[in-house]
């Protein structure tokens, strides 16, 4: 195995890209094919495209719930706004999941604010992420999901944060990268791992620098133990990792295991 972090999976083992939803109206046939298919989806879209139908729905306020508060407390307008569109977003790609109205739907938050269904179909798993105009959101329905998010090109400082989030073979795999590669591999072993964590429903609870992710033979993204690695977890199979550019500007990336 090559300690080759953040690499992206070879096109024949990579999973489809996020599915881009242009507003309510789907596409909801291809969402359902893939959980058919693979027991989950990722989707994408921009709350600008939802925001309209969104707020002119005269069903808000009950798709919204237990969230209707929260909602309408939120002080600056674009969040508010983010807010509303991003839990549509969520029900609605859950309701296919499950083949039932979104508003039959009941959300709820672990301590970490991982959302949850509460009551019909606490089977099906969700994490939900946003950044800028970004609504990233996945469903499953076989096992833990984790999704995360950062604009394609944000700098972020190897030599300020490497030991927080690399494990030592990381770290010089990347110490070895030229500017701007190693920026663009940090950051994307950054999303993967927090997709991971979130799916764990650890957040940034567990150290990153504990864990690691190498490409085996086929290409794909695979953990690999660091220091103080759980090795229960590094046991854990069928778990499966991606990350993708969406328009050009973000990148995403997901951890699914699949255990059902």
């Amino acid at each position: 195995m090559s300690a080759h972090p953040a690499a992206a999976p070879a096109p024949a083992t990579m999973p489809a890209p996020p599915l881009h939803l242009h507003g309510p109206d789907g596409p909801w046939d291809e969402a359902a094919e893939r959980l058919d298919d693979t027991g989950r989806v990722v989707v994408w879209t921009t709350w600008g495209q939802w925001l309209t139908a969104a707020l002119l729905d005269p069903g808000l306020r009950p798709l919204l719930g237990h969230d209707w508060p929260r909602y309408r407390q939120t002080p600056a307008a674009a969040g508010r706004l983010r807010f509303a569109v991003s839990r549509f977003v969520l029900k609605h790609t859950a309701a296919v999941a499950l083949d039932v109205p979104a508003g039959a739907l009941d959300l709820g938050y672990q301590p970490g604010g991982r959302p949850v269904l509460r009551g019909l179909g606490s089977d099906v798993e969700l994490s939900l992420t946003h950044t800028d105009d970004l609504v990233l959101v996945g469903v499953s329905r076989t096992g833990p999901i984790g999704v995360d998010a950062e604009p394609a090109d944000r700098a972020i400082s190897f030599d300020l944060l490497h030991e927080h989030v690399c494990t030592p073979a990381e770290a010089a795999f990347l110490a070895a990268l030229p500017e701007p590669e190693r920026t663009a591999k940090m950051l994307r072993l950054w999303t993967l791992k927090e997709a991971y964590t979130k799916a764990l429903g650890h957040g940034l609870r567990r150290r990153f620098s504990a864990f690691g992710f190498a490409c085996d033979g086929t290409g794909r993204n695979v953990l690999a133990p660091g220091p103080d690695a759980d090795a229960e977890l590094m046991a854990e199979e069928d778990w499966h990792f991606a990350s993708h550019v969406v328009e050009d500007r973000f990148l995403v990336s997901e951890a699914h295991r699949r255990i059902r």
